[in-house]
């Protein structure tokens, strides 16, 4: 049996947690990220590219519904899930609703967030939208400095769910050391 951990003192960080206190309150940027750019409209799919191109981000694109959810399993799969999506609405095969709905359902990909990013705007597309369980929505036109601010805020989410994921972790395995093993109650 291995020895339990020793209790970590005041102010340490378990192993692979983050070394910056400030991450854990959200004031930490997260760095470049993975993002998956998915909209039948090139042009639409440049833009979206060059607005966050300056933020280092690694991008990739799908070009309909179908697409898009293959591109996201494979990369979940891979064990390099996306951090985040931008999905448009219109698109062939499946609508961005439907991808939405489906990556919602599949536990490899639920935790992704999804931006739906459209040119509808009416209250009810909204709706529809969150109630397929986007995160958040953003009309077309885009404007540079909200789609730059909504991304930051959504991978500023991602990267603490990570964190807390791997803090639990981390509790789980020291709980399960620490557990007595052939005491009887």
């Amino acid at each position: 049996m291995a020895d339990p951990p020793a209790a970590l003192p005041p102010g340490a960080v378990p192993p692979g947690a983050s070394s910056s206190r400030n991450s854990l309150l959200g004031a930490a940027e997260p760095g470049p990220s993975k993002l998956l750019i998915a909209d039948d409209n090139i042009p639409n799919c440049e833009l979206l590219d060059a607005v966050l191109s300056d933020q280092g981000h690694e991008v990739a694109f799908a070009h309909d519904g179908a697409e898009t959810l293959e591109v996201a399993a494979a990369a979940a799969a891979d064990g390099k899930p996306f951090d985040l999506v931008l999905l448009d609405i219109m698109m062939p095969k499946l609508s961005g609703y439907e991808v939405c709905q489906r990556m919602k359902a599949d536990p490899a990909l639920a935790a992704t967030p999804v931006l739906m990013v459209t040119a509808l705007h009416e209250t009810g597309d909204i709706e529809k939208a969150v109630d397929a369980g986007c995160d958040d929505f953003l009309s077309k036109p885009i404007n540079g400095v909200e789609l730059k601010t909504r991304v930051r805020s959504l991978l500023r989410v991602r990267h603490l769910t990570n964190e807390r994921d791997r803090l639990l972790a981390y509790l789980s395995e020291v709980d399960d050391r620490e557990k007595p093993t052939g005491v009887e109650a």
